[in-house]
Protein backbone atom coordinates (compact mmCIF):
# COMPACT_ATOMS: atom_id res chain seq x y z
CA UNK A 1 0.00 0.00 0.00
CA UNK A 2 1.34 3.46 -0.92
CA UNK A 3 2.22 5.60 2.04
CA UNK A 4 -0.03 8.59 2.64
CA UNK A 5 1.62 11.97 2.21
CA UNK A 6 2.00 13.91 5.45
CA UNK A 7 2.87 17.59 5.92
CA UNK A 8 3.97 18.67 9.39
CA UNK A 9 3.23 22.40 9.71
CA UNK A 10 5.43 24.12 12.31
CA UNK A 11 4.35 27.59 13.39
CA UNK A 12 5.68 29.78 16.21
CA UNK A 13 2.35 31.67 16.26
CA UNK A 14 -0.78 30.59 18.18
CA UNK A 15 -2.52 29.51 14.97
CA UNK A 16 -1.47 28.01 11.65
CA UNK A 17 -2.49 29.90 8.53
CA UNK A 18 -5.78 28.63 6.99
CA UNK A 19 -4.42 29.83 3.63
CA UNK A 20 -1.42 27.51 3.87
CA UNK A 21 -3.57 24.61 5.06
CA UNK A 22 -5.88 25.00 2.05
CA UNK A 23 -2.93 25.30 -0.32
CA UNK A 24 -1.27 22.16 1.04
CA UNK A 25 -4.42 20.07 0.70
CA UNK A 26 -5.03 21.33 -2.82
CA UNK A 27 -1.41 20.54 -3.75
CA UNK A 28 -2.03 16.88 -2.92
CA UNK A 29 -1.00 16.23 0.69
CA UNK A 30 -3.26 13.65 2.32
CA UNK A 31 -2.70 14.55 5.97
CA UNK A 32 -1.79 17.89 7.56
CA UNK A 33 -0.52 18.07 11.13
CA UNK A 34 -0.46 21.63 12.55
CA UNK A 35 1.86 22.53 15.45
CA UNK A 36 1.38 25.87 17.22
CA UNK A 37 3.67 27.98 19.45
CA UNK A 38 6.71 26.03 18.22
CA UNK A 39 10.00 27.21 19.67
CA UNK A 40 13.25 27.12 17.73
CA UNK A 41 14.79 24.66 20.17
CA UNK A 42 11.95 22.20 19.49
CA UNK A 43 12.49 22.04 15.73
CA UNK A 44 15.42 19.59 15.81
CA UNK A 45 13.50 16.99 17.80
CA UNK A 46 10.26 17.45 15.88
CA UNK A 47 12.11 16.98 12.60
CA UNK A 48 13.71 13.73 13.69
CA UNK A 49 10.42 12.43 15.07
CA UNK A 50 8.83 13.14 11.70
CA UNK A 51 11.58 11.42 9.72
CA UNK A 52 12.70 8.35 11.70
CA UNK A 53 9.15 7.01 11.98
CA UNK A 54 8.92 6.21 8.25
CA UNK A 55 10.84 4.01 5.83
CA UNK A 56 13.05 5.66 3.19
CA UNK A 57 10.19 5.32 0.70
CA UNK A 58 7.66 6.70 3.15
CA UNK A 59 9.89 9.57 4.16
CA UNK A 60 9.75 10.85 0.59
CA UNK A 61 6.03 11.34 1.16
CA UNK A 62 6.71 13.45 4.25
CA UNK A 63 7.31 17.19 4.37
CA UNK A 64 7.75 20.05 6.83
CA UNK A 65 6.24 23.51 6.34
CA UNK A 66 7.43 26.46 8.44
CA UNK A 67 5.11 29.44 8.93
CA UNK A 68 4.90 32.32 11.39
CA UNK A 69 5.57 36.00 10.76
CA UNK A 70 9.25 36.43 11.62
CA UNK A 71 11.46 35.94 8.55
CA UNK A 72 14.65 35.51 10.54
CA UNK A 73 13.09 32.93 12.84
CA UNK A 74 11.66 31.02 9.87
CA UNK A 75 15.09 30.85 8.29
CA UNK A 76 16.60 29.68 11.59
CA UNK A 77 13.93 26.99 11.86
CA UNK A 78 14.63 25.88 8.29
CA UNK A 79 18.35 25.68 9.03
CA UNK A 80 17.76 23.72 12.25
CA UNK A 81 15.42 21.30 10.50
CA UNK A 82 18.00 20.70 7.78
CA UNK A 83 20.70 20.07 10.41
CA UNK A 84 18.48 17.44 12.04
CA UNK A 85 18.30 15.30 8.89
CA UNK A 86 20.07 11.94 8.84
CA UNK A 87 20.39 10.13 5.48
CA UNK A 88 18.39 8.34 4.17
CA UNK A 89 15.64 9.73 6.42
CA UNK A 90 15.55 13.21 4.87
CA UNK A 91 12.40 15.17 4.06
CA UNK A 92 11.71 18.39 2.16
CA UNK A 93 11.27 21.60 4.17
CA UNK A 94 9.46 24.72 2.94
CA UNK A 95 9.65 28.03 4.84
CA UNK A 96 7.09 30.69 3.86
CA UNK A 97 6.30 32.88 6.90
CA UNK A 98 3.08 34.87 6.34
CA UNK A 99 3.33 33.77 2.71
CA UNK A 100 6.02 36.44 2.48
CA UNK A 101 8.56 34.45 0.48
CA UNK A 102 6.16 33.38 -2.26
CA UNK A 103 4.35 36.75 -2.35
CA UNK A 104 7.62 38.67 -2.56
CA UNK A 105 8.99 36.34 -5.22
CA UNK A 106 5.80 36.83 -7.26
CA UNK A 107 5.83 40.61 -6.82
CA UNK A 108 9.45 41.09 -7.84
CA UNK A 109 9.16 38.70 -10.78
CA UNK A 110 5.98 40.37 -12.08
CA UNK A 111 7.76 43.74 -11.92
CA UNK A 112 10.84 42.29 -13.56
CA UNK A 113 8.75 40.95 -16.43
CA UNK A 114 7.13 44.35 -17.08
CA UNK A 115 10.46 46.12 -16.69
CA UNK A 116 12.02 43.97 -19.41
CA UNK A 117 9.02 44.07 -21.74
CA UNK A 118 8.10 47.77 -21.47
CA UNK A 119 11.42 49.44 -20.65
CA UNK A 120 14.16 46.97 -21.66
CA UNK A 121 15.65 47.33 -18.18
CA UNK A 122 17.05 44.93 -15.58
CA UNK A 123 16.43 45.06 -11.83
CA UNK A 124 20.12 45.82 -11.27
CA UNK A 125 19.67 49.06 -13.22
CA UNK A 126 16.81 50.30 -11.05
CA UNK A 127 16.03 51.96 -7.75
CA UNK A 128 13.11 50.62 -5.72
CA UNK A 129 11.11 52.10 -2.83
CA UNK A 130 8.99 49.70 -0.77
CA UNK A 131 6.16 51.23 1.22
CA UNK A 132 5.21 49.05 4.17
CA UNK A 133 8.77 47.84 3.90
CA UNK A 134 9.24 46.72 7.50
CA UNK A 135 6.51 44.04 7.40
CA UNK A 136 7.21 40.44 6.37
CA UNK A 137 6.32 40.84 2.68
CA UNK A 138 8.14 44.18 2.44
CA UNK A 139 11.31 42.81 3.98
CA UNK A 140 11.29 39.68 1.82
CA UNK A 141 10.65 41.79 -1.29
CA UNK A 142 13.52 44.07 -0.38
CA UNK A 143 15.97 41.22 0.21
CA UNK A 144 15.08 39.51 -3.07
CA UNK A 145 15.33 42.73 -5.09
CA UNK A 146 18.55 43.82 -3.41
CA UNK A 147 20.23 40.47 -4.01
CA UNK A 148 19.13 40.79 -7.65
CA UNK A 149 21.14 44.02 -7.82
CA UNK A 150 18.52 46.74 -7.31
CA UNK A 151 19.02 49.81 -5.11
CA UNK A 152 16.32 49.22 -2.49
CA UNK A 153 14.86 51.46 0.22
CA UNK A 154 12.51 50.06 2.87
CA UNK A 155 10.14 52.59 4.42
CA UNK A 156 8.33 52.67 7.74
CA UNK A 157 5.39 55.02 8.29
CA UNK A 158 6.21 55.73 11.95
CA UNK A 159 9.97 55.64 12.46
CA UNK A 160 13.05 56.13 10.33
CA UNK A 161 15.02 54.27 13.01
CA UNK A 162 12.80 51.20 12.61
CA UNK A 163 13.38 51.17 8.86
CA UNK A 164 17.13 51.65 9.31
CA UNK A 165 17.35 48.95 11.99
CA UNK A 166 15.44 46.43 9.85
CA UNK A 167 17.62 47.23 6.85
CA UNK A 168 20.84 46.83 8.85
CA UNK A 169 19.70 43.57 10.44
CA UNK A 170 18.87 41.90 7.14
CA UNK A 171 21.91 43.35 5.39
CA UNK A 172 24.07 41.59 7.98
CA UNK A 173 22.13 38.39 7.67
CA UNK A 174 21.92 38.07 3.89
CA UNK A 175 24.70 40.32 2.62
CA UNK A 176 22.31 42.66 0.84
CA UNK A 177 22.36 46.48 0.68
CA UNK A 178 18.98 47.67 1.92
CA UNK A 179 18.41 51.28 2.97
CA UNK A 180 15.80 52.63 5.37
CA UNK A 181 13.65 55.76 5.34
CA UNK A 182 10.59 57.38 6.94
CA UNK A 183 7.39 57.65 4.89
CA UNK A 184 5.05 59.43 7.26
CA UNK A 185 3.89 62.57 5.45
CA UNK A 186 2.90 63.32 1.87
CA UNK A 187 6.12 65.34 1.59
CA UNK A 188 8.17 62.32 2.71
CA UNK A 189 6.50 60.15 0.09
CA UNK A 190 6.93 62.69 -2.71
CA UNK A 191 10.63 62.93 -1.93
CA UNK A 192 10.96 59.13 -1.97
CA UNK A 193 9.13 58.54 -5.26
CA UNK A 194 10.44 61.55 -7.19
CA UNK A 195 13.40 59.77 -8.77
CA UNK A 196 12.67 56.09 -8.25
CA UNK A 197 12.12 53.50 -10.98
CA UNK A 198 9.93 51.00 -9.15
CA UNK A 199 7.41 51.44 -6.35
CA UNK A 200 6.13 48.49 -4.33
CA UNK A 201 3.34 48.79 -1.79
CA UNK A 202 3.32 45.94 0.74
CA UNK A 203 1.48 47.70 3.56
CA UNK A 204 -1.53 46.34 5.46
CA UNK A 205 -4.67 45.56 3.50
CA UNK A 206 -7.30 48.27 3.17
CA UNK A 207 -4.96 51.24 3.62
CA UNK A 208 -4.18 53.70 0.85
CA UNK A 209 -0.50 54.54 1.16
CA UNK A 210 0.14 56.53 -2.00
CA UNK A 211 -2.38 59.09 -3.20
CA UNK A 212 -2.77 60.18 -6.80
CA UNK A 213 -1.03 63.40 -5.87
CA UNK A 214 2.07 61.58 -4.67
CA UNK A 215 2.13 59.15 -7.58
CA UNK A 216 1.94 62.06 -10.02
CA UNK A 217 5.36 63.23 -8.78
CA UNK A 218 7.05 59.91 -9.65
CA UNK A 219 8.50 61.29 -12.87
CA UNK A 220 10.92 58.39 -13.49
CA UNK A 221 8.51 55.62 -12.53
CA UNK A 222 8.55 52.47 -14.65
CA UNK A 223 6.58 49.93 -12.60
CA UNK A 224 4.25 50.22 -9.59
CA UNK A 225 3.16 47.03 -7.83
CA UNK A 226 0.55 46.79 -5.05
CA UNK A 227 -0.21 43.60 -3.08
CA UNK A 228 -3.25 45.08 -1.28
CA UNK A 229 -6.44 43.48 -2.63
CA UNK A 230 -8.79 45.17 -0.15
CA UNK A 231 -10.21 48.63 -1.04
CA UNK A 232 -8.97 51.26 -0.75
CA UNK A 233 -5.97 49.90 -2.65
CA UNK A 234 -2.47 50.80 -1.52
CA UNK A 235 -1.59 52.84 -4.60
CA UNK A 236 -4.33 55.08 -5.97
CA UNK A 237 -4.63 54.48 -9.70
CA UNK A 238 -3.42 50.85 -9.61
CA UNK A 239 -6.40 48.51 -9.86
CA UNK A 240 -6.66 44.97 -8.53
CA UNK A 241 -6.61 43.26 -11.92
CA UNK A 242 -3.97 45.48 -13.56
CA UNK A 243 -1.21 43.46 -15.18
CA UNK A 244 1.09 45.93 -16.85
CA UNK A 245 -1.71 48.50 -17.31
CA UNK A 246 -0.54 51.97 -18.39
CA UNK A 247 -0.39 54.60 -15.65
CA UNK A 248 -0.35 57.60 -17.98
CA UNK A 249 -3.47 58.92 -16.23
CA UNK A 250 -1.78 58.77 -12.83
CA UNK A 251 1.83 59.87 -13.32
CA UNK A 252 3.98 62.08 -15.52
CA UNK A 253 6.40 59.21 -16.15
CA UNK A 254 6.20 58.01 -19.76
CA UNK A 255 5.51 54.30 -20.12
CA UNK A 256 4.87 53.65 -16.41
CA UNK A 257 2.72 50.57 -15.75
CA UNK A 258 0.86 49.16 -12.77
CA UNK A 259 0.50 45.63 -11.40
CA UNK A 260 -2.41 44.94 -9.06
CA UNK A 261 -2.92 42.48 -6.25
CA UNK A 262 -4.88 39.91 -8.26
CA UNK A 263 -2.20 39.69 -10.94
CA UNK A 264 0.50 39.28 -8.30
CA UNK A 265 -1.67 36.91 -6.29
CA UNK A 266 -2.23 34.66 -9.28
CA UNK A 267 1.52 34.17 -9.67
CA UNK A 268 1.94 33.71 -5.90
CA UNK A 269 -0.82 31.08 -5.87
CA UNK A 270 0.70 29.13 -8.75
CA UNK A 271 4.16 29.41 -7.22
CA UNK A 272 3.15 28.14 -3.78
CA UNK A 273 1.12 25.33 -5.35
CA UNK A 274 4.08 24.17 -7.47
CA UNK A 275 6.50 24.35 -4.54
CA UNK A 276 4.19 22.32 -2.29
CA UNK A 277 3.57 19.82 -5.08
CA UNK A 278 7.32 19.49 -5.62
CA UNK A 279 7.68 18.28 -2.01
CA UNK A 280 5.66 15.15 -2.80
CA UNK A 281 8.17 12.39 -3.46
CA UNK A 282 11.34 14.07 -4.79
CA UNK A 283 14.43 11.87 -5.08
CA UNK A 284 16.44 14.43 -3.11
CA UNK A 285 14.97 16.60 -0.33
CA UNK A 286 14.15 20.23 -1.15
CA UNK A 287 14.97 23.10 1.20
CA UNK A 288 12.76 25.96 0.03
CA UNK A 289 13.36 29.55 1.15
CA UNK A 290 12.93 32.97 -0.52
CA UNK A 291 15.86 32.34 -2.88
CA UNK A 292 14.42 29.05 -4.07
CA UNK A 293 10.98 30.64 -4.43
CA UNK A 294 12.36 33.54 -6.48
CA UNK A 295 14.30 31.24 -8.79
CA UNK A 296 11.16 29.16 -9.33
CA UNK A 297 9.04 32.27 -9.97
CA UNK A 298 11.56 33.46 -12.54
CA UNK A 299 11.49 30.05 -14.20
CA UNK A 300 7.70 30.24 -14.36
CA UNK A 301 7.80 33.70 -15.95
CA UNK A 302 10.85 33.50 -18.21
CA UNK A 303 11.71 29.80 -18.59
CA UNK A 304 14.63 27.84 -17.11
CA UNK A 305 17.37 29.79 -18.92
CA UNK A 306 16.97 33.08 -17.00
CA UNK A 307 20.21 34.21 -15.32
Amino acid sequence: MAKRSILHMLDPMPNNSPFDINMALDAGFDVLIPYNNVKLDSVYGLTQDATFSRSPSGVKRTGIFIGGRDLGLAMDMLKTSKQAMVSPFEVSVFADPSGAFTTAAALVTCAEKELKAKHNKELKECSIVIFGGTGPVGIATGIIASLAGADVTLTDHLSADTALDVAKAYNRRFNCTLKGALANSEADKVQLVANTDIIFCTAKAGIQVLSAGVLKEATQLKVAGDVNAVPPFGIEGVKNDDCGAPLSHATKAPGAVGIGALAIGNVKFQLQHELLEAMLGPEQPLYIDFRYAFNKAREMQFGPTID
